[in-house]
């Protein structure tokens, strides 16, 4: 059966969108756009091979589908915005092939205005097709959430902006079939600026909850108690939880590369979130002294390394920043992670531990990064000689929290 559906980018972005389109029966290739690390387990990429899913490596294969979906990741690139050189190498290679009535849909985080001019650009000089006339062209911001068992692409709406109001339905029509609920934007500009408030509002959330962890440690206060009292008002109010800091393929923007334009609190998150490390660091070190033990010699096992519970993705994980940290110290740090066989930090294997339990009671700190369903932290705290939970995840008392 030929494909209807080709989704150029195999990472965080593009696999569920062909898991979702293969799952409502769409006939999907994937095509791929670099050394992707995508978030799907073996089992998930079994299944959709056996309904029919296939990656491919000719390109002329993409000229033979009615939609194409370029999910190239952005990561974060050297002046700190995002590195759109993937989009534009997936976008050329579409261009080359592309055909006439063809719907072409950006998924990737981008800045405003960037499907509409480089991108449409690209597209027209390399096909010689015209957008909005020949073909049709939308954005759709990818509101993938790994590991979420609750908002699946199935009952999570889509939201779609098209270059004229003929892309828009065209690409409306398309995510009709993997989800219940379609949002249509006024525009390209006001769906990628979706994904920039969505992105942007999760990082200075986390922030404000990230400085309200370290002014309550500082006032003797219950952090905890205190979201756990605020999160019952039903209105004006999400809770976050602190953390080790901000992880995954999510980058925020402040658009000062892309537009001139600073947003000033996206960037003070950036700095409050960028130390978040560091606090952990620190806050391991008093606890350590306060016992009567040196950082330096100190033996810390970390608990869970990904960026995110129960998935094996260690894409900005803090967890690195926080063993290079406790190395500088002097500390000896090994390791525990169920979805992470082997971990190199600044070039370097670090132990992982086989038994946890003993590793645990061994270690002078245990400081818990991510916290798996696979973890009995109740154990675990009774194990450890002495804990740091930077999750709020064990039991009140049971150990030290962030």
């Amino acid at each position: 059966m030929p494909a209807d559906l080709a989704v150029i980018g195999l990472g965080p972005y593009g696999l569920p969108l062909a898991q979702a389109a293969v799952a409502a029966g769409i006939p999907t290739i994937g095509y791929r756009t670099g050394p992707e690390a995508g978030s799907l387990s073996a089992a998930e990429q079994r299944r959709m091979l056996a309904r029919g899913f296939r990656t491919t490596a000719n390109a002329a294969e993409l000229g033979r589908v009615r939609t194409a979906v370029i999910c190239a990741p952005t990561p974060r690139g050297a002046d700190s915005g995002l590195d759109l050189c993937q989009v534009e190498t997936a976008a050329r290679t579409l261009a080359a092939w592309l055909r006439p009535h063809t719907t072409v849909i950006l998924e990737s985080p981008v800045p405003p205005g960037t499907t509409e001019g480089p991108l449409l650009r690209l597209l027209e000089s390399v096909s010689g097709l015209r957008a909005g006339h020949d073909f049709h062209l939308a954005y759709s911001p990818s509101r993938v959430d790994p590991g979420n068992r609750d908002h699946t692409p199935a009952n999570t709406p889509k939201v779609i902006g098209g270059l004229t109001p003929a892309c828009t339905e065209s690409a409306a029509a398309f995510y009709g079939r993997i989800t219940d609920k379609v949002v249509r934007a006024r525009g390209l500009r006001e769906a990628e600026t979706v994904q920039l408030l969505e992105t942007n509002f999760r990082h200075v959330n986390i922030a404000l909850v990230n400085e309200m962890a370290a002014l309550c440690h500082d006032l003797g206060i219950d952090l905890w108690d205190v979201l756990r009292c605020a999160e019952t008002k039903p209105f004006g109010f999400q809770a976050f939880r602190p953390g080790p800091g901000v992880g995954g393929h999510a980058v925020p923007q402040d658009l000062t590369a892309h537009a001139g334009r600073t947003l000033r609190m996206t960037e003070l998150a950036q700095e409050v979130n960028g130390r978040m490390p560091r606090y952990v660091v620190q806050r391991a070190a008093a606890l350590l002294n306060e016992h009567g033990k040196s950082a330096r010699g100190a033996r810390v096992l970390l608990l869970g390394v990904t960026y995110k519970p129960d998935l094996a993705d260690l894409q900005g994980s803090p967890a690195q920043e926080i063993a290079v940290r406790l190395m500088e110290l002097g500390a000896s740090v090994s390791y525990h992670d169920p979805y992470v066989p082997s971990w190199n930090v600044l070039d370097r294997p670090v132990p992982r531990a086989d038994s946890l339990y003993e590793a645990a009671a061994d270690a002078d700190l245990t400081i818990l990064l991510q916290q798996h369903r696979t973890y009995d932290l109740q154990g675990l705290s009774v194990k450890a000689q002495l804990m740091l939970d930077t999750r709020g995840a064990t039991p009140t008392g049971a150990a030290h929290r962030l």
